[in-house]
């Protein structure tokens, strides 16, 4: 039969009236093309198919047709779309977008985005400016800066991905000559990427090195050890799982008070693990072991992403959740101990002096912006894959709250066991609380050696931590990967993305490769410094300012209205138009202010070190301008206004991705063109061309024959 009487025969149990004829009418068998079996069907016969899906759909109905099972497919299908939630005369469920893929549920997409705002930042930098901010007098300033910045931005960029439907830089339809924006948050995912990687390799090291009876830090009796070496542990008590006797006076007056002591934590840390050489162009030799345990974890992260958000929105399920698991057990066993509760109220007995320096609110601010992930286009790429009515209001207030309770919480985590540390060794708090690999890597392993079953503990906290780098690291990756695909757009890439992610990885491994040299803590702390320090600043604000005041704050209002159902409250109105571009530029002023140049324990760096760090800072703001030159040259007009008015206006194909969505005013008024990229095309019996558009506006045609 021709396609006129496909349709008719396929309309026949109650739906032909409704739509007629679409071919002329022959009692020839129609020959379909061998077609991949698609896994979505429509949910009633009459149902229109997608284009790209036409084929698949028409043959497995005209099949069923033919042999008789219309009836019992039918049936099956409306009972699987049952057990979905979805009702089979509703063709509203239908929200998906078969091009790019969205998340299973949004179970998922929660899990994934606290995964990715909850990192190592949240355990070994939070409760540091938390003492040394004034204790709980910081949370005041915390939270306020959580409110009136944290929150709107991360609930613009959620908005702002799953509006279009795009990544970090397809998302630039809104305003094309901004898309340099876009550029300048692959480049900040890149570095962080690159070194974020290496701190999950040396947690990797660290958990293998922890299957021992004894932990190799513990005492200092190894190879590497100095004369300077004095260990918390007296060398009389070597049997693990006992209660670590009293310190001998003279011992504990060298830990007390000698300045050559040096613990056996940091010597493991610094001369065995690192072996680290005495200046940052001193590269040495590559450490052979992180090496290794670089590549693992990079095969993790691939074998996580390899096939999108499908495959890593069933990890985060367990990456996402076990770190809470392993921070309530290392709590419990922490506020048991003797000296857990001088530590916690180190942390937490306000000084509401401090309130008063600008320097408690600059951190407060930073740490809240830093936390969360905004700028680096993550948020923006988990949020693109969501369905395009998905309360994306109320996952941001849930996962910007969940992140700091999570980093309050894992205060108390920390100062327990430092608590501990101090009262064993009869100093004060202050003398062992660390942040940053000092505390990750020296000071909170060495304390763990205090426990009875140290090894034990040992391992849950850097399996821990290995869990929380994982969660920003699948982001981190897929925001370059979705980037990269979505830029492309065509249905080459789309079937190949996995090789896209294979190389990204391996990219990202053979760059990371100068971080396990000899040198590579050096290269570690100034990319962690200066590549995602003042630039997010910038980026951010100048996000807030082309959404705002280039596309229009009223358009952007109307367009969370069409996709949620209301508008955003008031005070996300008034905290995006003015207090959070205010915030923001407020902590990028304060960065300036505050600025020092880099230093590792006494190690200065040197001038052409720095220099370096700035270059990599600026090459990520330098997208934009240089971008945003660059569209103007390309862009048509007779004078510079018209260029720029040109330029920054939004893009033909701007709007929700799919066409189902596209109401109000972004709904066709005229046949749309091939450059749209939404083009529905009829049924035709001899041959359609469907246009497949990227994110950069280039578009090739496929044939479909019917």
């Amino acid at each position: 039969m021709s396609g006129g009487d496909t349709r008719a025969a396929i309309a026949r149990p109650g739906m032909a009236a409704a739509h007629g004829p679409v071919g002329p009418s022959s009692p020839e068998q129609v020959t379909l093309l061998p077609v991949q079996r698609s896994f979505f069907l429509p949910p009633f016969p009459g149902a229109t198919p997608s284009i790209s899906l036409a084929e698949s759909v028409l043959k497995v109905w005209h099949e069923a047709y033919n042999s008789g099972l219309l009836p019992q497919l039918m049936a099956q299908h409306s009972l699987a779309m049952a057990q979905n939630g979805a009702v089979p005369s509703e063709a509203t469920k239908r929200d998906q977008n078969l091009k790019r893929g969205n998340w299973g549920n949004q179970i998922e997409f929660v899990l994934t985005s606290v995964g990715y705002a909850v990192g190592l930042g949240n355990v070994w930098r939070f409760p540091y400016l938390c003492y040394r901010n004034g204790g709980g007098a910081f949370m005041f300033p915390y939270f306020i800066m959580l409110i009136f910045c944290g929150i709107p931005l991360f609930f613009m960029e959620l908005s702002f991905g799953q509006f279009a439907s795009q990544g970090c830089l397809g998302v630039w339809r809104i305003s094309p000559m901004f898309k340099g924006v876009g550029y300048g948050m692959m480049v900040v995912s890149t570095y962080i990427g690159i070194y974020y990687n290496v701190v999950i390799c040396i947690a990797f090291y660290y958990f293998f090195s922890s299957m021992t009876p004894v932990l190799p830090w513990a005492y200092c009796n190894n190879p590497w050890n100095t004369r300077d070496c004095a260990s918390v542990l007296d060398a009389s008590n070597l049997t693990n799982g006992s209660r670590p006797a009293a310190l001998p006076s003279n011992l504990s007056h060298l830990l007390n008070h000698s300045l050559q002591r040096t613990s056996p934590s940091e010597e493991y840390w610094r001369l065995y693990v690192l072996k680290l050489s005495d200046d940052i162009g001193n590269f040495g030799e590559v450490r052979l072991p992180l090496l290794g345990c670089l590549g693992v974890s990079w095969v993790v992260v691939f074998l996580c992403l390899i096939r999108g958000v499908k495959s890593s929105g069933k990890v985060v399920y367990f990456t996402a959740t076990f770190p809470y698991v392993v921070l309530t057990i290392l709590f419990v066993r922490g506020v048991t101990l003797e000296g857990a509760f001088n530590g916690i109220m180190y942390y937490l007995t306000p000084q509401w002096d401090k309130i008063l320096e600008a320097k408690v609110w600059g951190d407060a601010a930073s740490q809240i912006f830093y936390s969360l992930g905004c700028a680096w286009g993550g948020l923006i790429t988990m949020a693109s894959y969501n369905k395009f009515h998905n309360n994306c209001y109320r996952d941001s207030v849930i996962i910007s709250i969940t992140n700091c309770a999570t980093s309050v919480y894992a205060g108390f985590v920390i100062f327990s066991i430092l608590g501990f540390m101090a009262n064993h060794l009869g100093v004060d708090v202050s003398r062992v609380a660390d942040h940053g690999p000092g505390l990750a890597f020296v000071a909170y392993p060495e304390a763990l050696t205090l426990l009875p079953i140290s090894p034990l503990w040992s391992l849950l906290f850097f399996f821990m931590l290995i869990l929380l780098g994982l969660g920003t690291q699948f982001c981190l990756l897929e925001t370059l990967v979705t980037a990269i695909v979505d830029e492309v757009g065509n249905e080459w890439i789309l079937q190949k993305k996995t090789y896209v992610t294979l190389g990204v990885a391996v990219a990202g491994f053979l760059l990371g490769i100068p971080l396990t040299s000899q040198a590579g803590i050096y290269w570690l702390l100034l990319m962690d410094n200066y590549a995602a320090s003042f630039s997010l600043v910038v980026i951010s604000c100048i996000m807030c300012v082309a959404i705002m005041y280039i596309y229009g704050h009223r358009n952007y209002f109307q367009d969370i209205q069409m996709m949620l159902g209301f508008p955003p409250p008031l005070f996300f109105q008034i905290c995006w138009r003015f207090v959070s571009p205010a915030i923001i530029f407020f902590i990028l002023v304060f960065t300036v202010i505050q600025y020092q140049p880099i230093t590792y324990n006494h190690y200065q760096y040197p001038g052409w070190a720095v220099a370096i760090g700035f270059l990599m800072a600026l090459s990520s703001v330098l997208c934009i301008p240089l971008y945003a030159m660059f569209r103007l040259c390309r862009t048509d007009g007779d004078t510079l206004l018209q260029r720029l008015k040109n330029a920054t206006k939004p893009s033909r194909d701007w709007g929700p991705a799919l066409l189902e969505h596209r109401t109000g005013r972004y709904a066709p008024t005229i046949a749309p063109s091939p450059e749209d990229g939404f083009e529905v095309q009829p049924l035709h019996p001899d041959k359609a061309q469907i246009p497949i558009v990227g994110s950069n506006g280039s578009s090739r045609l496929q044939d479909s024959r019917i």
